[in-house]
């Protein structure tokens, strides 16, 4: 009989340099108890004070769209906790870096939520996701485990705003998969929450200790981190890094045209940039360019498409993603929407867009207008040269060929 666990996942999984995340991939397509323990080895023990510093010692960020370190939310845990949470659910569409550990090393993923579970006093890991087929591993993995009783797979409703945290826990807990409106962290009430590949480099970081740890990566920022790639290149898919690689570097490896027209880094929260091959890929090399490495998403245009139809069609989609719960997203984010468009047209509006994006950046009940506020006004920035042509002339004469996409197979 065949089961969800039989169909090949949606990305390819490769990396630049050794692998520690996707350590053993490149001879199975997924890691069960006996493979995983093959590959990486027996979980040390561990308690809080240990888990702490080591958390410290290696500076691990935390690899969901806001980079919050894990050892910040610990610490916030006056109370202990009473759930940790994975948050599996990757609701950027173009992101696969979650779902590819989650379907093809789940263990990696459920060793460190466990061991955040039994030092903290936790006594259940809520999986959230989006998709059956990442479900259906994780279950397989916990019934694999003397530990995987205390783990619980949810599946949650589908949606750009569903995957921020708050949303995710108020959907565990019966709730739409919406943002509340206050703005107060899980960690309040006892729930910690982090992204999937989080918790993996935590069980690589317990492995190797954080001098190993530190091996790769930067001074700054140790570690490798898992990017998306995908747009006008050859070999589209989930790639692990060391952090700190230069964007030249990664280009390459994935068959990206020799002169790109531009990359959106970040996922569309993140920021459109100027293809520069020096720029190196991490929090901190990113923001020193202007932008924010985010979902960990690398897109690519190539000169063959519109650039600002490009634009002008993921705005549209970000504005009907939002939650329409304040006026920022319900009126604001359409009235963005329409400005790009009618700039894509050939009509003035840019005054008008960075108009409306000033005013819904920051004034959310979640980080949604500020994000799509971002990715508008970093594009527009970049794309001027671009702009003025649609204004000269109605348009550049290029098709829109969907290298940003807004949809896909979960």
């Amino acid at each position: 009989m065949t089961t969800l666990l039989d169909a090949p996942v949606d990305t390819s999984a490769w990396t630049i340099g050794p692998p520690r995340l996707l350590a053993g991939l490149d001879r199975a397509e997924r890691l069960d108890a006996a493979a995983h323990l093959a590959t990486h080895g027996p979980l040390p023990g561990s308690d809080l004070r240990l888990l702490l510093g080591h958390l410290d010692a290696a500076r691990l960020t935390g690899r969901g769209g806001a980079g919050f370190p894990l050892a910040a939310k610990l610490r916030a845990l006056t109370g202990g906790a009473r759930r940790v949470v994975v948050n599996g659910t990757e609701s950027e569409p173009t992101s696969r870096k979650d779902r590819t550990l989650l379907r093809r090393t789940p263990h990696l993923v459920l060793d460190g939520a466990l061991a955040v579970a039994h030092a903290t006093g936790a006594r259940e890991v809520a999986v959230a996701v989006h998709d059956e087929r990442s479900a259906e591993s994780v279950r397989a993995a916990a019934a694999e485990r003397p530990d995987g009783r205390q783990v619980r797979v949810h599946l949650t409703a589908g949606g750009f705003v569903s995957g921020e945290a708050r949303a995710v826990v108020r959907a565990l807990d019966g709730g739409p998969a919406l943002p509340p409106g206050r703005r107060t962290p899980p960690t309040a009430t006892g729930t910690l929450v982090s992204n999937v590949e989080t918790f993996a480099q935590l069980a690589l970081l317990l492995r190797l200790g954080p001098r190993r740890f530190a091996d790769t990566g930067t001074h700054a920022e140790p570690g490798t981190a898992l990017l998306t790639i995908g747009g006008a290149v050859a070999r589209p898919g989930v790639v692990e890094i060391p952090l700190g690689t230069p964007l030249g570097i990664v280009l390459a490896a994935a068959g990206a045209p020799v002169l790109p027209q531009a990359v959106v880094v970040g996922g569309y929260h993140g920021s459109w940039l100027a293809p520069l091959p020096q720029l190196r890929l991490g929090r901190e090399g990113v923001a020193a360019a202007g932008g924010t490495f985010g979902a960990g998403v690398v897109l690519v245009l190539d000169g063959a498409t519109c650039a600002l139809g490009e634009l002008a069609t993921v705005t549209g989609w970000l504005a009907a993603e939002s939650a329409g719960q304040c006026g920022p997203c319900r009126f604001g984010l359409s009235a963005l929407a329409a400005d790009v468009a009618a700039l894509a047209a050939g009509r003035p509006a840019v005054a008008a867009a960075f108009g409306h994006a000033r005013t819904v950046d920051g004034r959310g009940a979640c980080s949604h207008p500020s994000g799509a506020a971002r990715f508008v006004t970093s594009g527009l920035h970049l794309l001027q040269d671009e702009a003025d042509q649609h204004l000269a002339y109605g348009g550049c004469g290029r098709p829109v060929l969907g290298q940003l996409p807004v949809g896909g197979a979960r």
